[in-house]
């Protein structure tokens, strides 16, 4: 589904990645992991074209997505819902309504949208907390809010940037445990974190990245540097 061929990132003449390759099957669980300042995040941008590669090219299918042109990137977005450390919710709108602005924007009609957010509030958990704004909802919540935004289009693939970031233990692992149950559904997980305790508990594929190169790539894999 996903390939990386030979990609490379620079910024102001400083390498980030550095020739990285890699493929990631339909329905894999891949954790990408490595120190602060590895290349993790810069991946994940690239993957959802907020940035551009330097050199290489990357594959969805067949598609080189680093030759899309803009106004397809919407599209491009569609197939990979994205959950951020910072959540990224509109705080003057309900849990209900932030989910729905992603289908709003897409054009999609209301009863497209009353049928849809309720059903994936209920596979997040959040059935009982549509009209509750982000400020009445605790850290684990929000990030499910995030996850369900990321879920609405129903894409063939969730990256997930250092989701549990800001969040305290138990919340933590309630997201890792809603992660499972979307790559159970058949959904491509991509994982970036730096926290070993979660990667060595999953024991699924880990991709370890340092100084901008992929140095492990192991099935099953364990949190090694």
């Amino acid at each position: 589904m996903i390939t990386f061929d030979k990609v490379s990132k620079q910024y102001n003449l400083t390498p980030v990645l550095k020739d990285v390759e890699f493929s990631i099957k339909p329905g894999e669980f891949v954790s990408l992991v490595g120190s602060s300042g590895a290349g993790k995040s810069t991946l994940i941008k690239l993957l959802i074209r907020e940035e551009n590669v330097s050199n290489g090219k990357i594959l969805l299918g067949e598609t080189d997505i680093t030759r899309i042109p803009q106004q397809e990137l919407p599209f491009l977005r569609r197939r990979i819902g994205t959950i951020f450390q910072d959540f990224k919710l509109l705080s003057d709108r309900t849990v209900f309504e932030n989910v729905a602005f992603a289908l709003e924007a897409a054009g999609s009609p209301e009863e497209i949208i009353y049928q849809d957010v309720p059903r994936v509030l209920k596979i997040v958990g959040l059935s009982d907390k549509m009209e509750r704004f982000p400020v009445e909802l605790s850290g684990g919540e929000k990030q499910r809010v995030a996850a369900a935004r990321a879920l609405i289009h129903r894409p063939d693939i969730i990256a997930a940037d250092e989701p549990t970031g800001n969040l305290d233990p138990l919340n933590t692992w309630e997201i890792i445990r809603l992660l499972i149950k979307i790559n159970e559904i058949g959904t491509t997980v991509i994982l970036a974190t730096h926290d070993k305790e979660i990667i060595n508990a999953l024991k699924q594929r880990v991709i370890t990245l340092k100084d901008g190169k992929v140095i492990r790539d192991e099935e099953k894999g364990r949190y090694i540097m």
